[in-house]
């Protein structure tokens, strides 16, 4: 909103400059000639263009989960791990092999009903996310080093299709209009990625619109820890005599694993992916 303000203020500074310009004696001055838009510049014009990805991320994939139907297209109607479990089923239009789960994960959702103290599926999301006025479900299932699994459902005519499908050591999720936010910790320190996830209606799947590295502002009374230095050299210990013992290493907190609680925070902020 900041822009929109600077840019009426100025409008309106320069209205009142022009409306007493007009009156004074001197009249209006000419500052020069404005700086002509530069367009972006293309770099090696000759090389050929690329004509299929080197690799496939699974941007695009769909699947129909297998064994379910949606009475009324209504998803608040299904159990989310019912929809878990038939989704390990699933086969996606193209064999990229990203959709799989650990097989660790595979069996703690399989034994979800029997253990349900280690079942990995958390509490499911409800979202408009293709702008259709019907909900899709959102499921988050947690994997391996502090892993996020994040998916999502439509229904339509009965049926139930995947329309996404990503796996990321997320911060949070969250949900800022019709998109999904993921928010990932970076090997920089101090910076973090987000990827935010948008309904395509062409491909009738959730891609990966937007992905870029941020800067997290530093919060009050953090700072970054010293890089570890060698220990300087000390003088021989004189004989018989012990070194005095050293301080114990400080453990670092691991961050904290996604909750349900955590993203129904993050939905109720975000006016409530």
């Amino acid at each position: 909103m900041r822009p929109v303000r600077v840019r009426t203020v100025a409008a309106a500074v320069a209205g009142l400059a022009l409306l007493s310009g007009c009156g004074s004696a001197g009249g209006l001055e000419s500052t020069g000639e404005a700086p002509s838009a530069v367009g972006p510049a293309r770099l090696w014009p000759d090389l050929p263009p690329a004509s299929a990805a080197p690799y496939d991320y699974g941007e695009g994939e769909t699947a129909r989960i297998p064994g379910i139907t949606v009475p009324g297209d209504d998803v608040h109607r299904l159990d989310p791990v019912t929809v878990a479990q038939a989704g390990l089923k699933a086969r996606t239009k193209r064999d990229s092999g990203l959709d799989e789960l650990p097989d660790a994960t595979v069996r703690q959702i399989r034994d979800c009903r029997t253990a349900p103290g280690d079942c990995p599926v958390l509490t499911p999301y409800y979202f408009d996310l293709t702008g259709d006025g019907r909900d899709e479900l959102v499921i988050g299932v947690r994997l391996p080093e502090r892993q996020l699994a994040v998916r999502a459902y439509r229904a339509d005519e009965g049926v139930l299709t995947r329309i996404m499908s990503t796996v990321d050591a997320v911060i949070s999720v969250e949900l800022a209009g019709r998109d999904l936010i993921l928010r990932a910790p970076s090997v920089i320190s101090g910076y973090e990625y987000r990827t935010a996830w948008s309904w395509d209606d062409r491909q009738q799947a959730m891609l990966a619109t937007r992905d870029e590295i941020l800067r997290v502002p530093e919060r009050r009374g953090e700072r970054t820890a010293p890089t570890p230095t060698a220990p300087a050299p000390t003088a021989p210990a004189p004989e018989g005599s012990r070194p005095a013992p050293s301080g114990s290493p400080t453990a670092l907190a691991p961050s904290e694993t996604p909750t349900a609680a955590s993203s129904a925070a993050a939905s109720s902020a975000a006016g409530g992916r």
